[in-house]
């Protein structure tokens, strides 16, 4: 099963701008592109609760949404059977649970406790990160506070525009 955790960053490794969790202000449109092409070709996606929680997001009809939280029951009226789930599992007890529903590819789309989580656990295979050429100085990081040490070796990096948006994926070395 391959784990792919997909962010989008400015050079001073801010994933929100001074807080404001709504990435679509200020990614480009070519970012904004190539994240829906990734959400759409993989059919099982992890998110975290803060992520969901600051643009709800509806049951998807071609991708199965898995949504980490405390607690799923705040969100059982949400639920729709095989297409948007929330659990408090942790993530190698989701993983052991969708290796044995068949899943081989998940992408990570969010939240810097669910990445955070995914990296302390050594389950992360690939990061795919976009590298906007701004510098915000303040705002979240894609890893809350934590004491980690994750090597990556490039895959591959492209440039998508004039501007300089760099598209770069990473293999995690294990």
């Amino acid at each position: 099963m391959k784990i792919i955790l997909v962010f989008v960053t400015t050079l001073d490794g801010k994933v929100t701008k001074w807080g404001d969790v709504h990435v679509q202000k200020w990614s480009s449109k070519e970012d904004q592109t190539y994240f829906k092409q990734a959400w759409n070709e993989n059919p099982l996606i992890i998110m975290g609760s803060g992520t969901y929680d600051a643009e709800p997001f509806k049951a998807p009809v071609n991708n199965r949404l898995i949504i980490m939280t405390q607690n799923p029951a705040e969100y059982k009226d949400k639920e729709v059977p095989d297409k948007l789930e929330f659990t408090n599992e942790t993530p190698s007890k989701i993983l052991e649970r969708l290796k044995k529903e068949g899943a081989e590819h998940i992408l990570l789309v969010g939240g810097p406790h669910l990445a955070t989580a995914f990296f302390q656990e050594n389950l992360v295979d690939e990061l795919w990160l976009t590298f906007e050429p701004k510098i915000f100085g303040s705002g979240g990081n894609f890893v809350v506070e934590s004491k980690l040490e994750v090597n990556l070796h490039l895959l591959s990096s492209e440039r998508v525009n004039d501007q300089g948006t760099l598209i770069n994926k990473y293999k995690v070395i294990k």
